[in-house]
C-alpha cells in the first residue's frame, strides 16, 4: 500500500467490461473496469456520479459474474478530459464470490 492510501486491500489492473445501475434507478451503464481488490473497483468513465452513490454491479471474470453492492467513494476529474476515474467500495459481495476473487486475485499477483 503506497504511502496515504487509504485501501486496506491491494488491487490488480483489470481491463474487463462491468455494467452497473445505481440504485433506485433502471437505467444501466456500461464501463470498461480498470482495477480490482476485495474491496472494491475503480474505472474510467464519461459520467460523473456523485461520491455516496449506491450502485449495484455485474462484473465477469473469466466468465462468471460477480454482483456486488457498492458505494461511489471518489470521482475525480481527469486532467485534459471529459472523463472521470470513479472508485466504488463493495458493501455487499457473496461470500463464494469473494471467495472466487481472491482466488483470481492470487492467481494474478502470482499466489496460486
Amino acid at each position: 500500500m503506497k504511502t496515504g492510501e487509504k485501501r486496506h486491500f491491494s488491487r490488480i489492473t483489470l481491463k474487463v467490461p462491468i455494467r452497473y445501475q445505481i440504485r433506485g434507478t433502471s437505467e444501466f451503464n456500461n464501463a470498461i473496469l480498470d482495477n480490482i481488490g476485495l474491496g472494491g473497483i475503480g474505472f474510467i468513465h464519461h459520467k460523473f456520479i456523485t461520491p455516496q452513490t449506491f450502485v449495484e454491479m455485474e462484473i465477469n471474470i473469466l466468465s462468471r459474474f460477480l454482483s456486488p453492492l457498492g458505494r461511489i467513494t471518489r470521482a475525480i476529474n481527469l486532467a485534459h478530459s471529459d472523463k472521470y476515474r470513479l472508485g466504488i467500495e463493495f458493501l455487499e459481495l457473496d461470500p463464494i464470490e469473494k471467495n472466487y476473487l481472491q482466488d483470481f486475485i492470487d492467481m494474478q499477483m502470482g499466489k496460486l
